[in-house]
């Protein structure tokens, strides 16, 4: 899907914007019963949440899909009781203005000890103690045909957490860009959101008019 399909599919939601505990809550609906939620950090208007749901086969909604962020509850998936180890690794998706993050806390190795790799359109982590694998994509990418490069990749690590970077490629800044615009409503804001390093002190956030065909905003409490 090139970066017009993907704006496009997105205009065909019904959007809603909700202003409250210092996010922009951004909820589409699209035709077919899929939903997306995103909230953006009002003060440096980065991406914190992105997470879908699909209908069931008996039509109710799905459970959570997180793409950007992570539930706040992360239970172990055979019992709704138990909770995931305090000291197992954890992994999220956290992005930046110009580049997709991933943290994976809980891990005590020193740098030098991982490897990563592109293979097949997923990113591979190991380390060569053998002690950590990890396979994963980026959705962005594949939903635009955007092929993975090895080189745009970096990594860091302090306080037991590893950092993987990947620099965003020209096409998904100008994607990024549009899905902006769309779903704000003053001028003001609309230029923070298409141009988050601007870093731009915007006033009465989230009391102009919705811009998104189709869908009204809201002032949280």
């Amino acid at each position: 899907m090139d970066t017009s399909a993907w704006v496009k599919k997105v205009k065909t939601a019904k959007a809603t914007v909700i202003i409250e505990d210092g996010k922009r809550k951004v909820h589409f609906l699209f035709p077919e019963g899929l939903q997306m939620v995103e909230e953006y950090d009002l003060s440096t208007h980065n991406l914190l949440t992105r997470k879908f749901r699909s209908k069931t086969v008996l039509g109710g909604d799905g459970q959570w899909e997180y793409e950007v962020g992570e539930s706040l509850r992360r239970e172990n998936q055979f019992s709704e009781h138990l909770m995931e180890s305090s000291q197992a690794p954890l992994f999220s998706r956290s992005d930046v203005p110009h580049a997709f993050q991933w943290r994976i806390r809980n891990l005590p190795y020193p740098l030098d000890v991982y490897r990563v790799s592109v293979e097949d359109g997923n990113i591979l982590l190991r380390t060569t103690n053998k002690k950590y694998y990890k396979k994963f994509n980026i959705p962005d990418m594949t939903r635009m045909g955007l092929p993975l490069n090895e080189k745009s990749i970096s990594l860091t690590h302090a306080n037991n957490t590893l950092l993987i970077s990947y620099k965003k490629p020209e096409e998904i800044l100008e994607n990024e860009k549009l899905v902006r615009q769309y779903i704000c409503y003053d001028s003001a804001s609309c230029f923070a959101l298409a141009h988050p390093e601007r870093q731009l002190a915007v006033s009465n956030f989230g009391r102009g008019k919705c811009v998104s065909s189709g869908c009204h905003n809201t002032s949280g409490a």
